[in-house]
């Protein structure tokens, strides 16, 4: 049976049988927790799958597992780990086991525990301490190319780290690799032996600065944990219980150390959507999800279904471009238990009340009167009271970005472009940060929020927005931004620990929510969620991207997209343009758009101009 086929089985498979009503009402910890959820959580020794589809509440099920563990005296909470592939993921999974009273769990990256293993046993087993880890590999590239007497230019080094990065993940030896070359290609206009001289040349500087790599990190703590007994045996005895979140995008590297960390034993719980596959071109490979049952015949298997995020008429879109893959979950709007659930404390907020539009197509003339027609629509979103931060634009690349930042700004809505300069990063917030926490050192009697505003008001903060856009508006957003965290802080807390979480969250690029309409990728939009979602640009050629040629590749594209549907709490507009601009630059809608059976009855005064636009049915 093939990996797609077993997923598919698994999916079939009949959830273990509820848990006795008496242990509900016994554990606090149990009782927010649907059917399902709760079979999850109840299920803690022994290989599980929870297979759970967007917008089902998987993070608040497993940190519940997690949570029922350690109350229940089942798990120790100093030999758990939780794992997950972004820090952001794992601050979030930090915060909400900590509020459930496990906060003595680990839970981290892949990388970050596999850094924090191999600085503990480098000194032991090799001497001295780890190799520095290189921030970036696009200085030591350039200089890789030098050495191997190629020119190149950067968006090509660019291709060469990520076929570094890709090599490394899929455990490819460099012959294994230049074996497939072949048929992966060269970046740029590199041939195939400038193209792997380059990544030689790479690998001696490395080696001659005492250098890891990202993807070193996970391989040298894998190759410790292998050829040292005594290694294996302090890891395993430090860690007993597993849990990995968002399993679809664990790559080879990273299931070889999860391996390792396990031994012998069967103690793991994984979580993922094969739908949300989107990471293939990284390396990230769902048959390892799909084949869970194969491997684990005896493991329990969940189906998180329940959708408590999206309005039946977007869960219905989703399925539709779903139908029928392998793997794929059939979700189910719950907004009466959606409701029941937030007020239980459920990190998904309520779907919604009735009356929900059903998703709307509109087609353009142009990528212009696109952009232009999507920010009038949020415009009137905004004058009609829905906030900023409710509202994002979705983009299949990043050059996509300009024009609508552009008729953003020009139709007065302030805007934010996720993936651009990171919040921490900005100058404004660091100087804020700085004198926060050098305040802080000062005892302070009075309320957070005044500590906290007489120093912002001393870098120019007020209380009411400036005028206009531009600079000064921005600068203003991002202090804004500091002043309104002081709302989300638990009672009780005091200045010197709001600029502690400050620094967590910097280090952890937690960034706060900001008054304005999001511009995000399709990739970067992942984990997020708005009450309005316009995905732009559903042309060929730009979803799915003109480079995705074969099957596989498409298939990859389609999942981008359901990404994309299931971001949407409310409302979901898409829209395409006939033309990018140029003589010979007629566009094909999305290959896509015929099955997503859209049919959005005209409306009159459209967002943007009527003689531009089209409403399609």
């Amino acid at each position: 049976m093939t990996d797609a086929a077993a997923g598919a089985a698994a999916s079939e498979r009949p959830a273990a049988s509820e848990p006795a009503e008496a242990s509900v009402a016994s554990d606090p910890l149990l009782r927010g927790l649907d059917d399902e959820q709760r079979v999850a959580a109840e299920a803690l020794i022994g290989p599980v799958c929870v297979l759970a589809g967007a917008g089902t509440g998987k993070t608040r099920a497993i940190t519940h597992r997690i949570a029922y563990g350690v109350s229940s005296g089942a798990y120790d909470p100093k030999r758990v780990m939780a794992l997950t592939f972004t820090a952001r993921a794992a601050a979030e999974l930090r915060a909400r086991l900590h509020a459930l009273g496990a906060g003595q769990v680990q839970a981290r990256t892949f990388h970050a525990a596999a850094l924090a293993q191999l600085g503990h046993f480098w000194p032991l087993v090799v001497g001295g301490p780890a190799p520095r880890v290189l921030d970036f590999k696009g200085r030591l590239l350039g200089q890789a190319a030098e050495r191997a007497k190629v020119r190149v230019d950067t968006p090509t080094l660019r291709d060469v780290a990520a076929e570094i990065e890709w090599r490394k993940v899929q455990l490819l030896s460099p012959d294994e690799y230049a074996q497939r070359l072949p048929s992966r290609g060269a970046p740029g206009q590199l041939g195939f032996e400038q193209h792997l001289a380059i990544m030689a040349a790479y690998e001696e500087l490395k080696d001659e600065r005492r250098t890891l790599d990202f993807e070193d990190v996970l391989l040298a703590t894998a190759g410790m944990i292998e050829t040292e007994a005594s290694v294996a045996m302090h890891v395993r005895e430090s860690y007993r219980h597993f849990v990995v979140d968002e399993y679809q995008d664990v790559s080879p590297a990273q299931q070889r150390l999860l391996d390792l960390w396990l031994g012998d034993r069967r103690d793991v719980c994984v979580v993922g959507d094969a739908s949300q596959t989107i990471y293939s071109f990284a390396g990230a490979s769902s048959e390892y999800l799909l084949g869970f049952e194969r491997r684990y015949p005896d493991a329990t298997i969940v189906r998180l279904e329940r959708n408590y995020r999206s309005k039946a008429p977007i869960v219905e879109v989703a399925n539709r471009l779903m139908r029928g893959r392998a793997g794929a979950l059939r979700l189910r709007a719950e907004p009466e238990a959606g409701a029941v659930a937030a007020a239980a404390g459920s990190s998904a907020p309520a779907a919604p009340g009735p009356g929900s539009p059903a998703p709307e197509l509109v087609e353009y003339a142009d990528e212009f009167s696109e952009a232009r027609g999507v920010a009038a629509r949020l415009r009137d979103r905004i004058a009609a009271g829905t906030r900023p931060e409710d509202l994002a634009v979705l983009i299949r690349m990043n050059a996509q970005s300009g024009v609508y930042e552009q008729a953003l700004e020009e139709a007065g809505v302030p805007v934010r472009v996720r993936g651009a300069q990171r919040f921490f990063d900005r100058p404004e917030v660091k100087e804020a940060v700085h004198h926060l926490r050098a305040q802080a050192l000062v005892p302070a009697d009075g309320p957070l929020f005044t500590s906290v505003s007489d120093v912002l008001r001393g870098l120019g903060w007020t209380v009411h927005p400036p005028e206009g856009q531009g600079t000064v508006r921005a600068r203003w957003e991002s202090l804004n931004a500091i002043a309104r965290l002081v709302d989300d802080a638990p009672p009780g807390t005091t200045f010197r620990e709001f600029t502690d979480q400050l620094r967590t969250r910097a280090e952890t690029q937690h960034e706060p929510t900001v008054e304005a309409v999001t511009v995000a990728t399709l990739h970067s939009a992942k984990g997020l969620e708005w009450e309005e979602v316009c995905i732009v640009g559903l042309s060929e050629g730009l979803l799915p991207i003109a480079y995705a040629k074969d099957a596989e590749a498409i298939e990859e594209e389609r999942r981008l997209l359901y990404v994309g549907l299931t971001r949407a709490r409310r409302r979901l507009a898409l829209s395409w343009a006939r033309r990018a601009g140029g003589p010979r630059a007629d566009r094909e809608p999305s290959r896509f758009l015929r099955e997503l059976d859209i049919r959005t009855p005209d409306a009159a005064g459209a967002a943007a101009d009527p003689a531009s636009t089209r409403r399609r049915g």
